[in-house]
């Protein structure tokens, strides 16, 4: 957690605080009118816990202030950017490559039980063969001008995938039709990669969808995003990776989750739109 975001929130805690003080209410007089525990009001005071805008206007009914609720809205506005690391690619792999984000990616996945991701254009790594991920390590470290660790790179994300294994957690990952034709890498090499994702459908503890070509969506595709449990977004951009842990953000993104998903076949269709795509490759 950020020095920013820690900061921001105990402002918002205080100014709780000192609206209940003005108000002439106790916190336990709080807690009964809301039908909350008191132990909740006391971590909103003291910034232990995070808010959500229902929260605050609950809040500031409570008190006879509903005046006040804009005015915590915009502080709960505040906290969110405070919430969001901006992680610059440039910097991250000039620290430690792409080998270094690899290894956070694995103890990333390593804390999870479960990891929701939509692919817009490309394989997710916990599904990329070997060869199809040295083909991007390649074509990025060329494109940020930085030093290839190319194999380093692959036996970590490698390493990452042992985690499909794992019988505590689950994945569910939704790819765009796109992915299946957009290659960044030979017809060779993109033909056992779409072998690889064929036979992942089905397997326990995987599930996998694909949005066809045309079908109808309740919300376009925005970008590529994975969801960590339920405590982080992970966004990445061309110059650099959003990790979002506010609640109002895993909210938006688990809605937009939902209705992508929607859209996705899965099983036997999801087989027949990857087996396609692997016939249309030219490997003459």
């Amino acid at each position: 957690m950020s020095n920013d975001f820690q900061t921001a929130r105990e402002a918002l805690g205080a100014r709780l605080r000192e609206l209940r003080a003005e108000a002439g209410l106790e916190g336990k007089q709080i807690a009964a009118a809301l039908g909350w525990q008191t132990s909740k009001v006391s971590r909103l005071q003291n910034g232990k816990q995070t808010p959500t805008r229902e929260d605050l206007t609950a809040w500031a009914q409570a008190i006879g202030r509903p005046d006040a609720e804009r005015e915590l809205h915009g502080l709960l506005a505040a906290l969110n950017v405070a919430s969001v690391r901006h992680r610059s690619w440039r910097r991250q792999l000039a620290d430690g490559g792409h080998r270094g984000r690899q290894e956070i990616g694995v103890r990333l996945t390593e804390k999870t039980k479960q990891i929701r991701g939509l692919e817009v254009a490309r394989v997710p790594g916990l599904f990329q063969t070997p060869e199809y991920a040295r083909t991007l390590f390649d074509s990025l470290a060329q494109f940020r001008g930085i030093p290839s660790d190319i194999e380093a790179a692959v036996a970590a994300r490698m390493r990452r995938q042992e985690a499909l294994y794992d019988p505590d957690k689950t994945f569910h990952f939704v790819l765009c039709e796109a992915a299946l034709y957009h290659r960044a890498c030979p017809a060779k090499v993109m033909a056992p990669q779409l072998d690889r994702l064929y036979n992942l459908v089905g397997q326990s503890r995987i599930e996998l969808g694909i949005i066809p070509f045309g079908a109808q969506l309740r919300r376009t595709v925005p970008h590529a995003f994975w969801i960590y449990d339920r405590r982080l977004v992970i966004v990445e951009t061309i110059s650099e990776e959003l990790w979002l842990t506010a609640d109002e953000d895993l909210t938006l993104y688990e809605r937009a989750w939902e209705w992508l998903t929607e859209s996705a076949e899965y099983g036997e269709l999801a087989q027949r739109l990857i087996g396609r795509a692997r016939a249309s490759l030219d490997l003459s």
